[in-house]
């Protein structure tokens, strides 16, 4: 319907395109959205065409066709977190190009529950749903397969719908390297979210891939050198003032976000300690703020993962998404803030 209608009035249609272009519509599709999968050969003879032929998306007429209201939901427990916010960004940006709306809700128990159980005036109102760190653990992840509505998950790593996430427990056992590379043997952590009821969730698979690396070097980790640091300022501030008043306090402390180190930095500077110099102090994130504190800390591209969520769903909606899970690399970032053990 949408491309007679776009007929009758004299444009040009996406499938007018993909035959100048010598391609296949979904091709069209992906490199109109700057899609990571296309060669910048195919989107450029894509776009030429599209230019040619004046080729306009009538998002309008195309909702009219299939039925959809071009709007997917999003959820997540915190959104006001600089994580949370950069996957928004990133999903935003490419669902603003391909003219999606985005509707953001918290991932309250009530909202849970209303897609787990395939609540129909919830579906009526979205095409689809991108869940961020809401750890649905597999049982979830097959009810939502089981649904009507296309379901991504970010943030954890499932087997029965589509998934992106980091390899946290790996990317815990590059900050107990670094540290332990660097001569460190009384080593604290500082994680968070102690409270969620999910056996795979993000704190505990960091601190058992940060333990596990530890053991390996034939070190332990003491209950005394693990705090909860709440994945925020204040809390990192909180935890690295508890640790230094040990009787023997560590000399190196991961902290699980560089949120939480920003805090622990400040508690340093209150007791009058270097970073670097006096005790180690590594994250997790690259938060932006991070270089301008020389802190070392474990990359992770947030907002590419919003953007690549954002494009699988859409590759979804049209028909020809896979079923898979897409890992994220990490990589240590080397600043001021590790050095050897002092004395």
């Amino acid at each position: 319907m949408g491309d007679d209608i776009s007929s009758a009035l004299g444009r040009a249609t996406i499938d007018d395109v993909a035959r100048e272009a010598g391609v296949s519509t979904a091709t069209v599709s992906r490199a109109l959205r700057n899609h990571a999968y296309v060669a910048e050969s195919t989107r450029r003879k894509v776009l030429q065409a599209a230019d040619r032929l004046l080729y306009v998306a009538n998002s309008n007429a195309a909702r009219l066709a299939s039925g959809q209201t071009r709007t997917v939901g999003l959820l997540a427990p915190l959104l006001t977190s600089w994580y949370t916010s950069e996957v928004v960004a990133g999903v935003e940006e490419v669902f603003a190009h391909a003219r999606y709306d985005l509707l953001i809700g918290t991932a309250n128990p009530l909202a849970r529950e209303k897609i787990f159980r395939g609540d129909a005036r919830f579906q009526q109102r979205i095409d689809g749903v991108i869940l961020v760190d809401v750890f649905c653990s597999e049982d979830g992840a097959r009810q939502l397969a089981t649904l009507d509505t296309p379901a991504i998950v970010l943030g954890e790593r499932l087997k029965s719908v589509t998934s992106v996430s980091v390899d946290n427990a790996r990317g815990a056992r590059l900050a107990a390297r670094h540290l332990i590379d660097l001569g460190h043997r009384r080593i604290g952590l500082v994680g968070g979210h102690a409270h969620l009821d999910v056996v795979h969730n993000v704190p505990t698979e960091r601190a058992a891939g940060f333990a596990a690396a530890l053991e390996a070097a034939g070190l332990r980790l003491p209950h005394q050198f693990v705090e909860d640091g709440d994945f925020s300022i204040e809390g990192g501030r909180r935890a690295m003032h508890a640790l230094m008043s040990r009787t023997k306090p560590p000399t190196a402390v991961w902290l699980m976000s560089d949120e939480m180190c920003f805090g622990a930095l400040q508690a340093l500077r209150e007791l009058k300690l270097v970073a670097g110099r006096d005790v180690s102090v590594i994250g997790f994130d690259d938060h932006p703020a991070s270089n301008a504190f020389g802190l070392t800390t474990i990359r992770q591209p947030v907002r590419d993962i919003g953007r690549l969520g954002a494009r699988l769903m859409l590759d979804q909606l049209e028909g020809f998404g896979t079923v898979m899970h897409h890992p994220i690399e990490l990589n240590l970032v080397e600043r001021i803030t590790c050095g050897p053990p002092p004395g």
